[in-house]
């Protein structure tokens, strides 16, 4: 994209700067962009096991959705929908979004929407970008106690939506064998069964058409138009928690868009996709952020402006370290700046309400800082890169194997449960085949790691640990 086409949208930093200085340097740094590529897909981010993730994920929440009788759709966000995280890898984010709720943008006629719904219209003249006030439009015939025990009065004889009183009243949504967490933002974190990490957001349909239509107006290199258009027929949602600090704070909502980013990060090339995932790594490994200052939505949104702006021809597996130094100077530049367009809607800041403190801002940006000059070894910061490129490459290769297998068995089970739900003894044909296998998996694990002089305390540990 030609300089003269620049827009405040669209900050010169995640445009390619270039970062090889000689002949010799470039042959280093693809020799080492390849060798990343290789491993990370031996590590279980290869396009065929991410793939199936998104496939398993999506399909759980059609098959969870379907018992809910229309009330709500269950959509599966977050690294596992995107693939980028193993089974036991990291939390499961569910969105509980409500089917007979609908928030509609300004200047949207309320009128094609049934009697039973309820419609509220969003007031986001006095909040801050990507936020809203909801004022009740309508009460639908049909209302969950949850939702209208949430109004409260303006102190004009308005009723808004409060954020608040809207997750309050499912917090006691409990289901046996759960115990509840603290509130994170939108979420409510618990955990199932002792080992199962869930993060669980209450969200409302939004129909904003302004919003989408202003972002997939934006010239850009990527995505393809038929994703663009698939971005925008799959909407918004609104979550329950305002902006930070804000005086309507408990009367706010927060604008999303998961799906459609879902739907953006299924469309990064396979490089793209690996140098999100060496990010994430960067995040948990190098940078430990206590609470959240730098996540993983911070650095997605950079992937994602990078991707717009650049050809998608230059993201390939000899250039992935490269493209990993201009997004390690773009992150240190946002550090620095304490901005951050948000890729749906530029005009929020993401830093805004990072909780950033001068210390930790002054020790990533120096320790970012050292990364972009370590060049190519920057990678062996990272303990899983590392410990692939001392080990063999033939026992690598098989454990990856049979780690792959076992996930794919483990998501088809899972889903499998949810089909079988109802059945009194669990004697599935098709589940008990899958039970079998992973024990046939699991034993020859054992047993190989037996021969190498390995010890084994018991399956169900190791079955943890591989699949980590």
């Amino acid at each position: 994209m030609a300089e003269s086409g620049t827009r405040p949208d669209e900050p010169e930093r995640f445009r390619r700067q270039g970062s090889v200085s000689s002949k010799q340097d470039l042959i280093q740094w693809e020799n080492a962009s390849v060798e990343t590529c290789t491993i990370l897909s031996w590590l279980g981010y290869g396009p065929e096991i991410i793939q199936s993730r998104r496939d398993a994920y999506r399909e759980y929440g059609k098959l969870v959705t379907a018992r809910f009788s229309g009330m709500e759709t269950i959509i599966i966000t977050g690294s596992k929908a995107e693939g980028l995280s193993s089974y036991t890898e990291s939390d499961i984010d569910i969105m509980r979004v409500l089917t007979r709720v609908i928030c509609l943008e300004d200047d949207v006629n309320s009128s094609a929407f049934s009697g039973e719904i309820t419609v509220l219209r969003s007031l986001s003249r006095r909040s801050y970008h990507g936020h809203c006030r909801l004022q009740l439009e309508r009460r639908g015939t049909t209302i969950l106690r949850q939702v209208n025990d949430a109004f409260c009065d303006d102190g004009y004889g308005r009723e808004l939506l409060s954020s608040d009183l809207y997750v309050n009243n499912w917090s006691n949504d409990l289901i046996e064998g759960m115990v509840r967490h603290e509130r994170a933002g939108p979420s409510i974190p618990s955990t199932w069964l002792g080992n199962l990490h869930l993060n669980k957001v209450l969200a409302l349909p939004y129909y904003c058409p302004s919003i989408l239509s202003k972002w997939a107006a934006r010239p850009r290199h990527w995505p393809p138009l038929e994703a663009v258009h698939r971005v925008v027929s799959l909407g918004a949602v609104l979550t329950p928690v305002g902006f930070k600090g804000s005086e309507y704070q408990h009367v706010e909502w927060r604008v999303c868009f998961n799906a459609g980013e879902t739907e953006l990060i299924s469309n990064l090339n396979d490089t793209q996709t690996k140098l999100y995932v060496l990010l994430k790594m960067i995040k948990n490994d190098v940078l430990h952020p206590r609470k959240k200052e730098v996540s993983s939505y911070t650095l997605k949104n950079i992937v994602l402006w990078m991707a717009e702006n650049n050809p998608q021809a230059s993201f390939h597996k000899k250039s992935i370290l490269q493209w990993l130094h201009e997004a390690l100077d773009a992150l240190r530049v946002a550090l620095i700046s304490l901005e951050l367009p948000y890729y749906m809607i530029p005009e929020r800041n993401l830093m805004a309400t990072s909780g950033l403190d001068e210390e930790q801002q002054r020790t990533w940006i120096s320790t970012i800082t050292d990364m972009l000059n370590e060049g190519p070894r920057v990678i062996l910061r990272l303990p899983k890169i590392r410990q692939c490129i001392i080990a063999h490459p033939e026992p690598l290769r098989w454990y990856s194997g049979r780690r792959i297998e076992l996930e794919m068995l483990t998501l088809m089970r899972m889903n499998r449960s949810v089909i079988c739900m109802d059945e009194v003894d669990y004697t599935d044909a098709i589940a008990q085949a899958l039970i079998r296998r992973e024990n046939e998996v699991m034993t020859d694990v054992c047993v190989r790691m037996i021969m190498e002089g390995s010890q084994v305390i018991n399956a169900k540990a190791i079955f943890f640990r591989i699949m980590l």
